[in-house]
């Protein structure tokens, strides 16, 4: 899974102000450093620009339109998605005729429904935990148009298809094993997306004014996406994709749609809405629906893998006296 920012209160997405931070890191890799051809660093920059530039300012884009419950909630339909670009790229397989082909087929289903409760069904609100807000947010709040709900709502899923989709391209053009330091390869990323982003803010937003830090939670939510979003959390991403393959990678997302339920509604006083809990518990049942039919392919390869090497061990030793009576 991804890591997003959960606050919506921020007036725009820094750019990536903090990976600066990142450079002196991959110093702990030196020694799997070689020179990057013309060629991977032209790869790079359009990862950079597809899974941070372009999927982070549209984040920020969805988030004003919807809340921070909608936003995690969202996140989960991104395993999902990600199997469906790696079925297109033939990257995995579907068995309808088998008990995990099923699960897939189900898990897929059940995104896709919590994706259509969290557009079109808002249902009852939900009392906040805290009325009193921790953390002071600039300027007043209003709930947005149903309208505007919905193309929010469809732009995280777009989103979470961009995220997808930088995992998916990444394995599937095997960067890591022509490259394998993670280190190096996640700074160079966030050091071309932080030269985009500049780029975008410039045009976006002319109003120097409103580039100004203060000492304030917006400074704090900075530093820590700059050092965990962007640095722990995509080191360990790609360490994961590395180890487990993409479908993999964002299984720990539940945890953080339930986390975020409770920190939004506590220090924001953010009001949740049943149709937010429903949808987010139909992501949630279909991502672990394919996780669940993953796991049993595993299970079923290695067995066949162990059966297959009992057979060749008992091939081999009843192949050995005849071997003994030629010599």
């Amino acid at each position: 899974m991804a890591s997003t920012p959960t606050s919506s209160s921020s007036t725009e997405w820094p750019p990536r102000r903090c990976s600066s931070c990142l450079l002196p890191l991959p110093s702990k890799g030196r020694k799997n450093v070689r020179s990057m051809s013309v060629v991977l660093l032209l790869r790079l920059f359009f990862y950079a620009l597809v899974g941070n530039t372009f999927s982070l300012n549209l984040y920020n884009v969805s988030m004003k339109m919807t809340t921070a419950t909608v936003a995690s909630a969202s996140s989960n339909s991104m395993p999902v998605i990600t199997f469906c670009l790696a079925l297109l790229l033939r990257m995995e397989a579907v068995r309808l005729r088998t008990t995990p082909g099923v699960a897939k087929a189900t898990g897929v289903a059940l995104c896709l429904a919590g994706v259509l409760v969290l557009a079109f069904y808002a249902g009852p609100a939900l009392s906040p935990v805290n009325h009193h807000r921790a953390f002071a947010v600039s300027g007043e709040t209003t709930t947005p148009s149903r309208v505007t709900w919905i193309k929010g709502t469809l732009l995280m899923v777009l989103v979470n298809a961009t995220w997808a989709l930088w995992i998916v391209v990444q394995v599937k053009s095997t960067l890591l094993k022509e490259y394998p330091n993670k280190m190096l390869v996640t700074v160079t990323q966030c050091v071309f997306s932080t030269v985009q982003c500049f780029v975008v803010a410039v045009v976006a937003e002319r109003d120097f004014s409103k580039w100004k830090l203060r000492l304030d939670v917006s400074l704090l939510g900075i530093v820590y996406t700059g050092f965990v979003v962007t640095g722990v959390s995509y080191y360990l991403q790609a360490w994961c994709m590395e180890m487990k393959g993409p479908v993999f990678l964002a299984m720990s997302n539940p945890l953080c749609f339930v986390f975020t339920i409770f920190c939004s509604s506590f220090f924001l006083g953010e009001i949740v809405h049943l149709g937010s809990i429903l949808g987010g518990a139909l992501l949630v049942a279909g991502l672990y629906s394919v996780l669940w039919a993953k796991s049993r392919e595993a299970i079923k390869l290695e067995e066949s893998q162990e059966e297959g090497n009992k057979e060749e061990n008992k091939e081999a030793a009843a192949a050995a006296p005849f071997a003994v009576e030629q010599v």
